[in-house]
């Protein structure tokens, strides 16, 4: 089994479709089954998304796998999960949801010191196609310089 200090499941898509403004991180109300699942590794924030509702923050469509040792009490993989923040940063965040029209996007799900899940989460702008393209551009420049430096060291 792995240390609870490995555990940062990431969501790589996240930083190709959006640009980033402010980052937060939140705890997450779990059952006991989710805590489990998610120690071993088995969770995903790819696809997933925040929202409010009745003025309190949930991430939807994350999955975390069924945990392989529970009875029939086991959780639904893909429910959505209250999130726990500060009361004034929830009333920032969902004015700038409802004002300016900024989503927010997860990413970066991890079991701190103390053992609890938190997860990184961060008020995004979606980026326009061309803004993706100067992205792999840059990108692609960036790879270019890197192989001539090291064929240059060499």
């Amino acid at each position: 089994m792995k240390n609870s200090n490995t555990i940062n499941i990431k969501n790589r898509k996240a930083k190709f479709e959006y640009e980033f403004l402010d980052k937060y991180v939140a705890g997450i109300k779990l059952a006991g089954t989710e805590i489990k699942a998610i120690r071993q590794g088995k969770a995903s924030i790819a696809e997933s998304f925040c929202e409010f509702q009745n003025h309190e923050l949930f991430v939807i469509n994350m999955h975390v796998e069924e945990y392989s040792h529970a009875t029939h009490f086991n959780h639904n993989p893909k429910s959505e999960r209250k999130l726990l923040l500060q009361r004034r940063e929830l009333r920032k965040l969902e004015k700038e949801v409802k004002n300016s029209g900024l989503t927010i996007i997860p990413l970066r799900l991890f079991i701190n010191d103390r053992g609890l899940a938190k997860l990184q989460i961060t008020l995004a702008k979606g980026k326009k196609i061309y803004d993706k393209r100067e992205t792999i551009k840059n990108r692609e420049s960036k790879r270019k310089l890197d192989r001539i430096k090291k064929k240059f060291n060499s």
